[in-house]
């Protein structure tokens, strides 16, 4: 939400890192949702309701508790044909009215280059403290105890 007029707008977030595994270790861990409760702090459950003919999750459900952001949201995958990229759109949510996102994987020395985008706009306004600390637990989520998961595989 902007601080000066409480109209809701949206969150873009984008970082990256560099994860101690191979692309297809990564994508592992991206890709298996009933795992997320397990090494994710912000969701507490998932359920794949559908599965594309690739065999790779197309509808995901989340119940997500960020700080004081608490949702449940479906959200539609799309995934690459080479195996290093997947990008999703909301299909559904009690407090967001939008969301895309993505990961790419590129091979590095050393492992694999995670490139993390997100965009999401809620359906009613939040005051900047709350939605500061929501920001950092999401994208901590994303990127550090997703690397976290990976290399411990």
């Amino acid at each position: 939400m902007s601080d000066d007029n409480g109209v809701p707008e949206a969150w873009p977030t984008r970082d990256s890192t560099v994860v101690e595994a191979t692309p297809d270790n990564v994508m592992a861990v991206i890709s298996d949702f009933p795992g997320y409760p397990e090494w994710s702090n912000s969701i507490r459950v998932t359920e794949v309701l559908t599965t594309g003919s690739d065999g790779n999750p197309s509808r995901v459900r989340f119940e997500l508790l960020a700080g004081a952001i608490a949702d449940e949201y479906v959200l539609v995958y799309s995934w690459s044909e080479d195996g290093r990229g997947v990008e999703w759109q909301l299909e559904s949510s009690t407090l967001q009215s939008s969301q895309h996102g993505s990961y790419r994987l590129e091979p590095v020395a050393g492992g694999t280059r995670v490139d993390y985008e997100l965009e999401i706009e809620l359906a009613v306004p939040v005051i900047g403290s709350l939605r500061t600390r929501a920001e950092r637990r999401i994208l901590g989520d994303a990127l550090s105890e997703l690397k976290r998961r990976a290399e411990a595989r």
